[in-house]
């Protein structure tokens, strides 16, 4: 009686809202069809994990009326048996380009760049573009949406794919025979960002991965002033912003570190993004399900590298050979860690690469059902359409898949991909399967005939006795066409047949090769069976095991703290107490807790330190390694920017830096600008996501710069203020004053707009915040400290400072310190007047100086580097060696936990093969809080695992390659090495 019920209030309701027809008929009688369709006794999947058996889907006006095993098929109903068959909601893609031209980027444009946008009315960044909806440029395209429909796609959402916020989507069902009244499903699908700036305009901030989020964090803070009504302007695009706030929210990273930033922008705005992954998530599994965000996945997986030419193969890095291997085993690797996924079609050069990849990775161990959530329900969940699409539920579209059986079995055939109840016929199911073993016989001769493939495309085989001839076959709508060519080749016999549904053996019209005209039949002799995969095809393939970080030299299982007794080792302090012979250091819970000698530790590991030194951790002041991009040059200010956005925790700097005895460094802002970005200040532990590598409770420090580089002498652009040493000191005092009005309206707490990049300038003006300033040249020294004690502060450091010897004595008056070179000089105009004495005379007078690379080789060699400075200005060795520990842990306010060794400190210690500063010596361990980073010993067994993993990814590409895949060329992806100068 329910059942009854609720089939007559559906009914009701579809009829009431396909009944609103209020457009006029002019091309016949007006009448509108609510005739039934029924499809019976198919295995219906309504859900991925609701199937019934002989079920019936009853379909109406479009849409899902009722399904289930017991359902009253009503009277005015077309019944369609669809017995052995399986029925499957249609899949939907959430991120497609379908129907929306996509913008391409203008030809030319001059060297100047454009600072301001072109836009009035709208918001300050041209990058910025809420206000665009896909569904103003949409246009169905026939086309392709059959492509989609042959590869099984009902629905897909479209946006323009282009700038950091690029507007509304626009849902669409791939209805050929609709119009777009019906086919929109909603023209405000979901709102769009991206890290990536517009190809159509041309403003140059952001120039960088960390500019394009600063400004999405500005843009968020800019939006709420704006809502609250302070501004006296209007902004089409905040308001934009403002109104889409409630739809799904996108995100397209493609990497699994740009996901992870993009979740901390919306994590600092409450907004909890759908984000699309790049298939690398595996790597970092733990912190992308720690983000609680639903993905969007691509599945194209690379192809392998032609490694055939074992010099070409040199190129290929073990990252690239080792990503090729694992992934395919991404979605499997999702699931099993419970973080929802859907799949998309995106970035695949062709779509009919889906099918195969997405069985890839079932057979990579990807769950049937999985695969079917990740095409239906959560990608309808995402959009917030459940009820509507990607199930097969009452009041559903009436979008589903009629298959020959399992929907992602190769052999399987798409019959009908019926959208909004309109039918697609993909292939013919009503065609007979014919596969099987048959008999012919030929003027006399019996020949074999196999024919196997799928129900809609079979192939063939002809074979006379043993000998294996040539042959054709071609079958569509129940017509065979046949050839066999004879085993000289000399002679063709040709078939043409119809195939009836009743009959067992194929027959019809034979063409004899002297063009005698006869009849041919073909005697089945058994029926068709699927091949029983081989023990080696049903197991999944190997998948090379995750490192940390997942490149060469990364650890299987990520190092552990331990408790160390380094015995008998002749110790430098950087302290008082100078250098200690025999002495015993005895590291517990990452800390330095006894030194002294004939120690105890109890269980400790005990370390024989005989004949060898340990010291600090080397700390550089100064590096650019580690970095995805190392300048904002957009704009002559960028203090909004952080290092801390785009630490790079796989480069290899690091582990080649941990082999030099490096423990810390300051990841630095380029000197691109006047004022530059915020400072991270990092630990090597190598393995560590990027946070992990970030100090706790970490100081705050940001890069300023002067001389050739800010007023861009070297690459002739004459468009950006200043061009001058004179216009550096104006933006410099200009910015200040800017910030110090800016704090004071804070904290007098009247109503302000939060302005990131002022907020950090007024934290220097407070001392909450550390300069160190790119300098060389004397005047602009003297004038950077009068700039800072006119506002009340102190620069902290002077990096290179290569004329530091000059004005010595008012460095030290002023309290700054020097981050300098050991002996460069000469290498621009600049620097013409630079000696290598110069560490020497600062320290004389009373300067806190440090050596630092400012390079990612020199990092490698800072204890010699250290050396020199005894050379050169007659240092002690104790004291040059404080030059690369102690000194840079003070210029970076961090000397209270690491820089010498003392008890309390942390235990990040380098114990070396010899004297510290000889070329001759070693780092055999660096430790960081306890844990070994690098271990000389266990580098040299890497080095062999590595040439073994190869070896063995090597045979598997070419494995891949005997058996006919596609591959592609060798190619060595290397990462830029960045320097001060970096654009």
């Amino acid at each position: 009686m329910k059942k009854s019920i609720l089939l007559l209030c559906l009914f009701w309701c579809s009829a009431n809202i396909f009944g609103q027809d209020y457009f006029p008929e002019n091309e016949g009688v007006k009448a509108n069809n609510n005739n039934y369709t029924a499809f019976t006794n198919a295995k219906i999947y309504v859900t991925p994990t609701e199937v019934i058996q002989n079920g019936t889907l009853l379909i109406q006006n479009g849409k899902v009326i009722s399904v289930g095993s017991n359902i009253t098929v009503p009277k005015n109903s077309t019944v369609v048996d669809v017995i052995g068959k399986s029925i499957y909601p249609s899949f939907i893609d959430v991120y497609s380009k379908f129907g929306v031209e996509q913008p391409k980027r203008k030809p030319g444009g001059g060297r100047a760049a454009q600072y301001e946008a072109e836009r009035d009315g709208f918001y300050w960044n041209d990058h910025i573009m809420p206000e665009n909806n896909a569904i103003q440029q949409f246009k169905y395209d026939d086309k392709s949406a059959k492509e989609l429909r042959e590869a099984g796609f009902g629905v897909v959402n479209s946006h323009i794919h282009d700038g950091i916020a690029r507007g509304s989507g626009v849902l669409i069902a791939l209805n050929g025979e609709g119009t777009d009244a019906n086919r929109i499903l909603d023209d405000k699908s979901a709102q769009y960002f991206s890290l990536n700036k517009s190809v159509l305009k041309k403003q140059a901030y952001p120039t960088s991965l960390m500019g394009a989020l600063a400004l999405l964090r500005q843009l968020y803070n800019d939006a709420d002033w704006y809502a609250k009504g302070n501004s006296d302007t209007k902004d089409r695009s905040l308001e934009a912003l403002i109104e889409n706030k409630g739809l799904p929210q996108i995100f397209e990273a493609k990497d699994k570190g740009h996901a992870l930033r993009a979740d901390k922008i919306g994590d600092a705005n409450g907004i909890q993004y759908t984000i699309l992954g790049g298939g690398n998530e595996f790597e970092r599994i733990t912190e992308i399900k720690a983000t609680n965000a639903t993905y969007i996945i691509p599945i194209n997986f690379p192809e392998a590298y032609d490694v055939s030419d074992p010099y070409q193969a040199g190129y290929v890095s073990l990252k690239d050979m080792r990503y090729w291997n694992q992934a395919p085993s991404n979605p499997k690797v999702l699931a099993q860690n419970s973080v929802p996924f859907s799949l998309t079609a995106y970035d695949l050069k062709s779509l009919t690469k889906f099918k195969s990849n997405l069985m890839k990775a079932i057979t990579y161990g990807l769950s049937e059902t999985k695969a079917l959530e990740a095409l239906t329900t959560v990608p309808a969940q995402i959009l917030g359409k459940s009820g509507k699409i990607g199930s097969l539920k009452a009041g559903a579209y009436a979008n589903f898949l009629i298959t020959s059986g399992p929907i992602f079995e190769k052999s399987t055939t798409l019959y009908e991909n019926w959208v909004q109840g309109n039918k697609n016929i993909i292939n013919n199911k009503d065609i007979k399967d014919i596969r099987g073993d048959y008999t012919v016989n030929l003027q006399g001769r019996s020949y074999d005939l196999a024919i196997t493939g799928t129900v809609a495309k079979p192939k063939l085989a002809v074979k006379l006795d043993t000998l294996k001839l040539g042959s054709k076959l071609a079958y569509k709508d129940n017509w065979l066409t046949m050839s066999i060519t004879t085993d000289n080749a000399s002679e063709t016999y040709r078939m043409i047949g119809a195939v009836t549904q009743e009959a067992k053996n194929l027959s019809g019209r034979l063409l004899l090769p002297d063009g005698t005209e006869s009849f041919f039949t073909a005697a089945k002799s058994a029926s068709f069976k699927e091949e029983e995969k081989k023990k080696s095809e049903l197991a999944a393939p190997k998948v090379m095991p995750i490192t940390y970080p997942n490149v060469g030299y990364g650890f299987t299982t990520k190092p552990k703290q331990e408790n160390l007794l380094i015995r008998n080792a002749t110790v430098w302090t950087s302290e008082a107490d100078g250098i200690l012979e025999n002495t015993d250091v005895v590291i517990k819970n990452g800390k330095i807790t006894k030194i002294g000698k004939d120690l105890n530790a109890g269980s400790a590991t005990v370390i024989d330190g005989t004949g060898k030194h340990l010291t600090a951790g080397i700390i550089d002041e100064h590096s650019h390694i580690a970095a995805l991009a190392i300048n904002e040059a957009g704009h002559n200010s960028t203090a909004e920017v952080k290092m801390e956005d785009v630490v790079d925790p796989e480069h290899m700097g690091i582990y080649r830096s941990l082999a030099g005895g490096v423990t810390s460094l300051q990841l630095l802002h380029g000197s691109a600008n006047p004022i530059g970005g915020r400072s991270a200040i990092l630990k090597l532990k190598w393995g560590e996501e990027a946070d992990g590598l970030i100090y706790n409770n970490t100081p705050k420090f940001i890069k300023f710069a002067l001389g050739e580089n800010v007023k861009q002498s070297n690459w002739q652009s004459f468009s950006r203020f200043p061009q001058t040493r004179m216009g550096v000191e104006q933006v410099f005092m200009n910015y200040f004053q800017r910030a110090k009005e800016y704090d004071t309206k804070k904290k007098a707490g009247k109503p302000y707009r939060y302005d990131e990049e002022l907020e950090v300038l007024a934290e220097i003006i407070n001392g909450e915040r550390f300069i160190s300033c790119h300098s060389y040249v004397q005047s602009e020294i003297n004038m950077m400290m009068k700039v800072a004690e006119k506002f009340g502060f102190r620069v902290n450091t002077f990096t290179h400072i290569l004329e530091g010897y000059k004005v010595a004595d008012k460095m030290a008056a002023h309290g700054v310190g020097a981050g300098t070179f050991s002996d460069w000089w000469a290498y621009k105009y600049e620097v013409n007047d630079a000696i290598p004495y110069n560490a020497a005379i600062m320290q004389a007078q009373g300067v806190t100086v440090a050596i630092n690379s400012d390079d990612r080789e020199m990092i490698r060699r800072l204890n010699q580097e250290a050396a020199k400075t005894v050379k050169y200005g007659g240092m002690t060795e104790l004291e040059a060696w404080k030059t690369v520990t102690i000194n840079p842990a003070k210029l970076l306010h961090i000397a209270d936990r690491v820089g010498s060794i003392k008890v309390g400190k942390d235990a990040d210690v380098v114990l070396w093969s010899g004297h510290p500063m000889s070329i001759y010596t070693k780092a055999e361990k660096t430790i960081i809080e306890g844990v070994t980073y690098f271990d000389l010993k266990k580098d040299k067994q890497q080095r062999e695992s590595i040439k073994k993993e190869r070896n063995e990814l090597v045979k598997m590409m070419l494995k891949e390659k005997a058996g006919g895949a596609k591959m592609q060329g060798p190619k060595q992806s290397i990462k830029r090495n960045f320097t001060c100068e970096s654009l």
